[in-house]
């Protein structure tokens, strides 16, 4: 079938495929990911350890070495390439016209379609519907300026009524583009988005549910707002990007839940950039450069492929996690690809680690999604535990000494200082990596019990109940587990201890410190242990 252009329909109907998914309770039951949502995770024992935590016993899973945010052609390599990025300059410069041309004249008339519409709860008038139709061929232009001359499709896109919901991988900022011109849907964008000088404006005429990704309130209404729109027919479909951030298109990472929730039939959309010289995915290469390499192209290929709709069964409407596996499995078997646990949060750590200007930042990435759920701590809590790690200089292999961890944590070495840090390092390898790090730091402070022996603990230091550790106080304190401590090491845990730099340690100067450094409550076990 040829594909089609500017004159032929955007959506074609034809007899829906739907799959009808059926719970199996015993298939179910022994399903690894089954009742995940109601039961502790569990990790692997740890047994053969005599750490000098009482109440850890688990062991790390073994890490993935896959970069899924890794552009392979982040640079111009190659004669091959060279040449043809020389031969295309004069056509680039007719690209980027196009581009611009377009760019304004879809800008316009989006702006006139917006123009005196206040009523934004409410579908957008069928008139200015139709001025975005203007909107919607100026994207076609621009996905042609990029090289995207003819863009194969296969399969037909469900009607409305039949999935209100379409979610799909997201390599590149052309899918959006492509995904505007064909269906104009609702999509879930970040509230920074709005901002965006053109786009901005562009998706705001999209009718854009924003979420802020941090923020649990802002999770909560973006849900209720995709089932409000979802549950309307009055509203356009719904576009949501579940992986919640680009990838190579290599893997398929972690799907954030808020497409499921719901409980609407699913179409999942299937992207592919087939390529030999150029990748054409938004990893590790700035926008301005990935622009001008689609520029300087001769053509880029694009193939989407709409699968069959997905039908929750009524068990699976209850339960967003299982539809969830059910449709990342369908495109991930439709990509040929596996599934990773990385998430959003691996793309933070790598930028982190960016930043940080340490060797190798992908060795820091450890799969959020995965230590979430065990530990059920927040991305920008594992960033703050890459900072403290980036402060033990860790070599180019992402590996820190004991002197180094001992330095940052102001500990001298001694049996319980050595202990702590043997329990980090599983291997036994005379140094750990941020992934161990991260893992035991944060499974001490998910412990039931991990607030309260911290309050416990200041109360014991707090000798004389003023409500302030002194450096006297403190000193007695670490006698029972590091003995012979002199001044200068007692000072330097005192620094630490203050986190407010007033030159005394309050209560929430000592409790932040330990959830910044919850290892550190193995120094303040012995006064709590019963005499």
């Amino acid at each position: 079938m040829s594909d089609p252009d500017l004159s032929s329909p955007l959506i074609q109907r034809q007899p829906e495929v739907v799959i009808s998914i059926h719970d199996n309770g015993e298939e179910d039951y022994n399903h690894p990911s089954a009742g995940q949502q109601n039961q502790p995770p569990r990790v692997p024992r740890h047994d053969h350890l005599n750490p000098p935590f009482g109440f850890l016993s688990d062991a790390e899973p073994p890490p993935t070495t896959v970069d899924p945010f890794r552009n392979d052609t982040p640079g111009v390599s190659g004669l091959y390439e060279a040449i043809k990025i020389v031969i295309c300059l004069p056509i680039a410069l007719l690209r980027l016209v196009i581009f611009g041309a377009s760019l304004a004249v879809g800008y316009v008339a989006t702006k006139l379609a917006l123009a005196g519409w206040k009523d934004k709860h409410n579908p957008m008038p069928r008139w200015r519907c139709r001025i975005m139709w203007v909107t919607r061929i100026c994207t076609r232009c621009i996905l042609f300026s990029f090289g995207y001359h003819w863009i194969r499709r296969k399969g037909k896109p469900a009607r409305r009524d039949i999935a209100p919901i379409v979610v799909s991988n997201h390599v590149s900022f052309i899918e959006p583009i492509f995904f505007f011109y064909e269906l104009s849907p609702t999509i879930v964008a970040s509230e920074s988005h709005d901002s965006l000088p053109f786009v901005g404006t562009i998706i705001r005429a999209m009718q854009v549910i924003y979420v802020n990704r941090f923020s649990q309130e802002s999770r909560k209404n973006a849900v209720h707002e995709i089932k409000r729109k979802a549950s309307s027919d009055r509203f356009p479909r719904l576009l949501l990007f579940p992986e919640g951030t680009t990838t190579n298109g290599k893997v398929l990472i972690s799907f954030q839940l808020g497409a499921f929730i719901p409980g609407y039939p699913i179409q999942p959309v299937v992207v592919r950039y087939p390529h030999v010289h150029f990748d054409q995915s938004w990893g590790n290469i700035s926008l301005l450069m990935l622009m001008f390499r689609m520029f300087t192209q001769f053509h880029n290929f694009m193939e989407v492929e709409y699968l069959p709709v997905i039908y929750p069964s009524d068990t699976q409407k209850q339960n967003a996690v299982r539809l969830s596996q059910k449709t990342s499995h369908a495109i991930a078997t439709s990509l040929n690809v596996v599934q990773t646990s990385h998430s959003y949060g691996d793309l933070m750590l790598l930028n982190r680690a960016t930043e940080l200007k340490l060797e190798n930042p992908s060795n820091y990435m450890v799969e959020m999604a995965k230590v979430a759920s065990l530990f059920h701590i927040s991305s920008l809590e594992a960033v703050r535990y890459l900072d403290t790690f980036s402060s033990m200089n860790p070599d180019s292999s992402g590996r820190v000494t004991l002197h180094d961890f001992l330095r940052v944590l102001r500990l001298k070495p001694c049996t319980l200082s050595k202990g702590i840090f043997g329990f980090i390092d599983v291997e036994k390898a005379g140094s750990i990596t941020f992934r161990q790090f991260l893992f035991a730091s944060a499974h001490v402070s998910a412990q039931p019990l991990f607030q309260q022996t911290c309050e416990l603990a200041f109360s014991h230091c707090d000798a004389d109940g003023d409500g302030f550790i002194s450096i006297q106080e403190l000193g007695d304190a670490l006698k029972l587990t590091i003995p012979n401590s002199n001044k200068d090491e007692i000072q330097g845990m005192y620094i630490l201890l203050d986190e407010d730099k007033d030159q005394r340690i309050s209560k929430d100067d000592f409790l932040s410190c330990l959830r910044r450094n919850p290892l550190l409550i193995a120094v303040f076990s012995p006064i709590l242990s019963p005499t």
